[in-house]
């Protein structure tokens, strides 16, 4: 699920992002498990925002069509 340039290893938090991806994709309840599929990314970093934190999520821009789609519904199964 994570698309790096050669020999740059993922960060943990990339390797959590790639794993909450591919747990959506192979849960049974979920409806949008078929478009995960398609869905890889190449980063992801956290940034503090008004004393909160926010993850930002790096999608390469073939997949960018699928991710639109589905945004909506992925931040929220991301969020769970």
């Amino acid at each position: 699920k994570i698309l790096k340039e050669k020999g740059a290893t993922p960060t943990d938090l990339e390797e959590e992002v790639a794993k909450a991806l591919f747990d959506i994709e192979v849960a049974p309840s979920s409806d949008i498990k078929a478009d995960v599929r398609d869905i890889y990314i190449s980063s992801a970093q956290e940034l503090e925002v008004k004393n909160r934190l926010a993850l930002v999520v790096h999608v390469p821009f073939r997949v960018w069509k699928t991710v639109r789609k589905i945004q909506g519904r992925l931040i929220r199964e991301l969020e769970k």
